[in-house]
């Protein structure tokens, strides 16, 4: 109980230590001092009446959205005595492991600025800002020759990194449960199973309504759907990040959904937010980066070829590049086993490689938002929340290595003969269904189907979702996979996911499968 108390004021000490230096802190004491000349406070009841000013003038609600949304991303409470490190990721190999894929990424730059006599960051000629500032809505038109430029790393390599990871204590298979773990993954961390994940997401049980489900039997889907956004504009009204968390976990209706991920996140827009994106604009403007030509290929090479997105392509370079010299984003290094490459800062933009870690796609963002500022944003708190995850090694559940061992135990152990059968023929689940995850489905589902899967991952502040989906395809197209017998057959059963209905997959495979 004493433990407990201690957590809790220690936690309840670092929010506030953080808020402090946060905008809205600034904007409270601001509406406070402000009050002090209306006439309904009185000096002998100074404090209750300043605190009754700002619960009905709606910065009470502000507050408490701040509180909620420093809470979903802290993390969980270690001992006093714990060195820091312990924060960022506890188990000594996985840090290991992830110390050693930073060096070899920041090897391959090098080798790259190498080979190509290139500086990992320059100052832009004076010629060249006036030539990207004038084209900065169109920088899609740009063909530039990037045939030197090779990508950091490929989501496969990053696969055989995690396939070679080992617990030291582990080596000779002390655990029985341990040992008859069939899959790619061979390091022992607790991941849930189908009656736990069950509990976890049950407002996607078969009798609740669901946002992306054709064919409920309980209620006629459009009666569902307009009493669902009739509460989603109360939710919208009341201006509660909880609310809205627990609200989307049924879906969010297309025309609320930019509203609610924003109040969800916290996210409000003000004049200091667009001056913040702005001078990030001025230092790409200022500053060329060699990560700009590996986005640039990015971009070039994903989006621009997807029939979805390619229209908006310009938003994906102001944003990436932006967001490449975004320094408040260190921040999320507290509780990331990662660690912001510090070596080439050369005094000038703190996290110059940091881009090289592919978040992943922007894009399906974009349908949402239209203003630059806001889009940048969303993206930004996505990924410090959620998306750097799935690109780091850590033994978080929401990790892409906890992921990868929950897909495999899923289909290991509720769909057995086709996990042994792909597993003889060579085709282990695995090297398949990685991209989807690692991707969070970007760029491979529908982006209505997209954005519904993104509204549950925003809704239970998880992406293990992702893991049940990636093996509630292999369970969808189970039948056809019993007939190949080669893992580029495989691959071909599941080249295509864009006809895919997320929320039928997952409904059955959760509450349909035999436990």
């Amino acid at each position: 109980m004493l433990q407990e108390e201690s957590d809790l004021s220690l936690t309840i000490a670092q929010i506030v230590q953080k808020l402090k230096g946060s905008s809205l802190y600034a904007q409270l004491e601001r509406q406070a001092w402000a009050s002090l000349q209306r006439p309904e406070i009185k000096l002998e009841s100074l404090k209750e009446d300043i605190k009754r000013f700002l619960k009905t003038s709606g910065w009470e609600k502000k507050l408490q959205n701040a509180v909620y949304s420093e809470l979903s991303v802290f993390p969980l409470p270690s001992h006093p005595a714990a060195p820091p490190e312990h924060l960022k990721e506890p188990l000594v190999y996985m840090r290991k492991a992830q110390g050693s894929w930073e060096k070899r990424i920041l090897k391959s730059l090098n080798s790259m600025c190498t080979e190509l006599s290139i500086p990992l960051a320059r100052k832009r000629p004076v010629g060249e800002q006036k030539e990207l500032l004038n084209k900065w809505n169109e920088m899609g038109t740009d063909e530039p020759d990037l045939s030197l430029f090779r990508p950091v790393y490929a989501p496969k390599d990053f696969l055989e990194v995690l396939i070679n990871l080992r617990n030291p204590n582990y080596e000779n298979g002390d655990s029985l449960s341990f040992r008859t773990h069939l899959g790619l993954i061979q390091v022992p961390l607790k991941v849930k199973d189908i009656p736990e994940l069950k509990e976890l997401f049950v407002e996607l049980g078969l009798t609740t309504g669901q946002l992306g489900i054709d064919d409920s039997t309980q209620v006629p889907p459009e009666l569902f759907e307009n009493e669902h956004v009739r509460i989603g504009q109360k939710v919208l009204a009341e201006q509660d990040s909880a609310a809205a968390q627990q609200y989307i976990r049924q879906g969010s209706p297309t025309a609320l959904r930019a509203e609610l991920w924003a109040l969800i996140l916290n996210i409000s827009n003000q004049p200091e937010d667009i001056l913040y994106y702005e001078q990030l604009k001025t230092n790409v403007i200022q500053h060329d980066l060699l990560v700009d030509s590996l986005i640039y290929k990015d971009v070039k090479l994903t989006a621009s070829n997807d029939d979805y997105y390619f229209v908006f392509e310009d938003y994906l370079y102001q944003v990436l590049l932006c967001f490449s010299r975004d320094t408040s984003v260190l921040g999320h290094f507290a509780y990331n086993s990662a660690s912001p490459p510090r070596s080439y800062i050369r005094g000038k933009l703190g996290i110059e490689e940091y881009a090289v870690f592919y978040p992943p796609n922007v894009a399906p963002l974009c349908f949402l938002y239209h203003e630059p500022s806001k889009l940048y944003q969303t993206f930004r708190e996505m990924y410090v929340r959620f998306f750097f995850r799935l690109h780091s090694i850590s033994s978080h559940p929401s990790g892409i290595v906890s992921l990868c061992l929950l897909f495999e135990t899923l289909l290991q152990t509720y769909l057995p003969q086709l996990f042994y059968h792909l597993r003889e023929i060579g085709a282990q689940p695995l090297r398949i269904s990685f991209k989807w995850m690692v991707r969070a489905f970007s760029g491979y589902l529908a982006t209505d189907q997209l954005l519904l899967l993104w509204d549950r991952i925003l809704g239970y502040n998880s992406l293990e979702i992702l893991a049940v989906l990636a093996a509630a395809v292999f369970a969808f197209r189970a039948v056809n996979l019993m007939e190949v017998t080669s893992l580029a057959a495989a691959e071909a059963v599941l080249a295509d996911l864009s006809t895919l209905k997320v929320m039928p997959l997952l409904q059955i495979f959760l509450f349909a499968t035999v436990t």
